[in-house]
């Protein structure tokens, strides 16, 4: 026997399909939306406006099933975090930044990460796989249930937890596609963000699927440093990334800008020189950058750097003309913060017990 449909993995136009294939009329998808995403019934019995032969359909093919929640903290500073089942003894990581009338959800698109950045707790824990529409999707709704307790919502999403969003394009663009759409989130598209570390053929192709905003973790404004932080950049090199930077943000069209996120670590990326460098490479992508005060973790080799350095860096930036804002560590008690989250990975790679391997010979010394 198949297993039920998880609803929660398609989009409007998905869901319009599925039903054309049972006979029925399109606009049954957008009813079966509202409920689930309006007024949060998930029981087929109780959608009284669909046909019983369609409920009796539904309950017998299909579903609206959320991971599990194996564990919640909450930091001292209103961050929020979860760690959820995806199958397999596999865990993943979600933090939700509530800040003013903001509520941020950063969202994992894979179990680990394919990418190996130097500075990113996540790539330590090797790679198992994708997540689907559903498992991104379900985020949202676990995010929105304890913050329903608060009476407030998600009002932002950063695909920017575990993982390369573009390394999973499809579950990630009908996942964007549910958290845009009017009869389900109904989240503006500059409030959803796609992270990427420069996966270019995709970026290329997320132009022609959609208009959600887009970010990248560049952290080094030359291609010798950035393929010690971000080995991918050895496959893209900066100029084919800047390329096809500005092709989407073209896309978006005005006043929309690109996101640069940039992460900087004592002595490696923060001297006023890197600023200098960085304002010289981005003077014709229209963006604006956020820069990230590196969070620590167990055996990274790296610092965060002094606050003074930080300033400068900003400082030199803005006088170049950029919006250069600094990102505050938030969740950082609870291994929360940009770079921290780890989760339960089964790896399919050598990479995590590598990881332990090096964590051992600090420890020993």
């Amino acid at each position: 026997m198949n297993a039920p449909t998880n609803l929660y993995g398609l989009d409007r136009t998905q869901l319009e399909a599925l039903f054309v294939e049972q006979g029925l009329q399109p606009f049954r998808g957008r009813q079966i939306m509202k409920w689930a995403y309006h007024q949060n019934i998930v029981d087929f019995s109780a959608m009284t406006d669909l046909p019983l032969q369609m409920r009796q359909w539904l309950i017998a093919n299909a579903c609206f099933g959320l991971p599990d929640v194996v564990k919640f903290d909450e930091s001292r500073d209103g961050t929020m975090k979860w760690a959820i089942d995806v199958g397999g003894n596999n865990l993943v990581e979600m933090v939700v930044i509530p800040s003013g009338g903001r509520n941020t959800l950063c969202v994992s698109s894979q179990v680990g990460c394919m990418l190996d950045c130097s500075f990113c707790a996540t790539g330590k824990q090797g790679f198992n796989g994708n997540l689907t529409a559903a498992d991104i999707v379900g985020q949202v709704v676990v995010a929105n249930q304890q913050l329903a307790k608060l009476n407030r919502r998600v009002t932002n999403v950063v695909l920017m937890g575990m993982g390369e969003p573009l390394l999973n394009f499809d579950a990630v663009v009908t996942a964007t596609n549910i958290m845009k759409d009017d009869m389900a989130f109904g989240i503006s598209k500059r409030r959803v963000t796609i992270s990427t570390a420069g996966v270019v053929p995709a970026i290329y192709d997320l132009a022609k699927v959609t208009d959600c905003s887009l970010a990248i973790s560049l952290h080094a404004p030359t291609d010798e440093l950035r393929d010690e932080l971000v080995p991918i950049n050895r496959k893209y090199p900066l100029h084919e990334l800047l390329a096809a930077c500005d092709h989407y943000v073209r896309h978006l069209g005005p006043p929309r800008k690109l996101v640069i996120e940039y992460t900087l670590m004592r002595g490696v990326n923060d001297q006023i020189e890197h600023a200098r460098t960085l304002a010289r490479l981005l003077k014709r992508i229209r963006c604006k950058i956020n820069l990230i005060p590196f969070n620590p973790f167990p055996a990274s080799g790296y610092e965060r750097p002094t606050m003074a350095s930080i300033r400068d860096f900003q400082t030199h930036l803005i006088e170049q003309g950029y919006s250069a804002m600094l990102r505050t560590p938030r969740g950082d008690d609870i291994d929360a913060a940009c770079g921290q989250l780890a989760g339960r990975v089964q790896d399919r790679t050598r990479r995590q017990s590598r990881y332990r391997e090096k964590l051992i010979a600090v420890e020993a010394n």
